[in-house]
């Protein structure tokens, strides 16, 4: 009996789901199903293989002995393993706990000033009304145009007349002021929370402020996430801006000292080096894993507009 009202279903194709889930699981499981994952997992596996394999050498590398890096055929895992690696590295040549220290500082600064500063003409432009505000978020969109390699001259005048240069001034100023592409995101995302929420709480007494506090922005938490995430990243893995600007070493971030740590030393050692590069990645991680649901729904739903 059940076999035939999945046949039936299927045939209608009205509520499938519904009713593959109720059926026995060999009858869940049809050809044309098992046919769909296999072809799926065959083309992504190798994909996702061939994205990781770099990391899983990193890995590797940076538990081995140093002779054991360049032999062939490559010995993927180490033997011994050299955790003691992670911490030699870590203080053998450089201090890469000030480097970090200061990249913790900039990058949670970044994605505090980014929140901050890119909430707010969002929501200008989503919820409220303005002559002239289709003009200027085309204004602001036109900067998105605009090269790093242009802006990068001007910048470091006018920063340098600030007496700002050698400072970490130049990283933590520029995420309070907006950054275009948040703009364009989070504006996109208000625009899918319903106008009637507005218009409640304003019957209700409530001010501009109140809403964008109160109500747009706790239903907009996976847009937040995904600001935050891409502002800390991107921060996090800077290398230009820190090259530019900072010259003492107790100024520099990760970035910096581990390209210091490939250039500054004659030898390199390639297994400390790993360790270290391993040791940075961490916090990317971290921040990725625990935000991925939030990143995910952030990008599905901006730009769908209710």
């Amino acid at each position: 009996m059940m076999s035939q009202v999945v046949d039936q279903r299927l045939n209608e194709n009205v509520g499938v789901d519904k009713y593959l889930t109720a059926a026995p699981w060999y009858q869940r499981w049809r050809p044309r199903r098992v046919w769909h994952y296999v072809i799926t997992y065959a083309l992504i596996l190798p994909g996702a293989a061939f994205f990781v394999l770099p990391f899983l050498w990193m890995l590797s590398t940076a538990l081995k002995e140093p002779d054991q890096i360049f032999v062939y055929p490559p010995q993927w895992i180490p033997d011994p393993l050299r955790w003691e690696n992670f911490s030699e590295g870590w203080v053998k040549y450089l201090p890469f706990t000030t480097f970090l220290i200061n990249s913790l500082k900039i990058s949670i600064n970044a994605v505090i000033g980014n929140l901050f500063s890119c909430a707010l003409p969002a929501y200008a432009f989503a919820r409220l009304r303005a002559r002239g505000k289709n003009l200027l978020f085309a204004a602001v969109l036109a900067t998105m145009v605009l090269p790093t390699e242009v802006t990068i001259v001007p910048q470091y005048i006018l920063f340098t007349n600030l007496g700002w240069n050698n400072t970490h001034w130049p990283l933590l100023v520029p995420p309070w002021l907006g950054w275009p592409f948040f703009i364009f995101l989070l504006r996109q995302f208000f625009l899918t929370i319903p106008k009637d929420l507005d218009d409640a709480a304003r019957i209700d007494g409530a001010s501009s402020g109140q809403i964008l506090w109160h109500i747009i922005l706790p239903l907009s938490k996976p847009a937040l996430a995904t600001v935050a995430i891409f502002a800390f990243i991107g921060n996090w893995n800077n290398y230009l801006a820190p090259l530019i600007y900072l010259r003492d070493e107790e100024l520099l971030t990760l970035a910096i000292g581990l390209n210091q740590f490939r250039g500054q030393f004659g030898n390199i050692d390639y297994h400390l080096m790993m360790a270290v590069a391993v040791l940075v990645l961490i916090p990317v991680l971290v921040v990725f894993f625990v935000g991925q649901r939030w990143f995910v729904q952030g990008i599905a739903l901006t730009g769908m507009k209710s």
